[in-house]
């Protein structure tokens, strides 16, 4: 079972975060287009028990790639820490059949543009969301990693946000301060 560890952070330069990324060596991997497909079914048992469904569209370059992903709910921690299985699938169009035979609908579409990096063993997204605007999230193997890899950006003084862009989207479209 994996579990995902994680920082989500709202940043207001992503281009100084670029800049101190560059000076700290880190490697470039990709820009991605992805666009988020999340379901649930008719009485909303996954949002409800903080869960997740998603299939996920991720084009970099000419190169499209399609991931169904389960997200178990958060574990308490100061950290963003959650189960994650993802499966990598080839047909897009016949995921999205299964899943309505298994009774889940899309529910929410969310699409972002991500910049991906490699930094002190953590995986470094800066992701700009139209409708939330800028966040950068780093993932590593452990707590100490992520918080060493968020010092050395200069980002040590920021709250981290345990909402997923799912729920922050959720709460934007319907009016609510996020």
């Amino acid at each position: 079972m994996y579990i995902e560890t994680e920082v989500k952070l709202k940043i207001n330069s992503p281009a100084e975060t670029e800049q101190k990324l560059n000076e700290l060596g880190a490697e470039f991997v990709a820009e991605q287009l992805q666009t988020d497909y999340f379901f649930d079914d008719a009485n909303a048992s996954l949002t409800m028990t903080d869960r997740c469904l998603r299939l996920r569209r991720q084009t970099a370059a000419d190169n499209k790639r399609f991931f169904l992903t389960y997200k178990g709910p958060k574990e308490q921690s100061n950290f963003k820490k959650r189960q994650e299985i993802e499966i990598e699938i080839k047909q897009e169009q016949a995921a999205q059949k299964l899943l309505s035979a298994l009774g889940y609908e899309q529910i929410l579409v969310i699409e972002k543009n991500r910049r991906l990096w490699h930094l002190g063993g953590c995986s470094v997204a800066l992701d700009r969301l139209p409708l939330l605007g800028d966040f950068i999230e780093i993932e590593g193997p452990d707590d100490k990693t992520i918080a060493e890899v968020q010092k050395s950006l200069g980002l040590a003084n920021l709250s981290h946000i345990a909402k997923s862009y799912a729920r922050l989207t959720r709460e934007k479209r319907a009016g609510r301060d996020t």
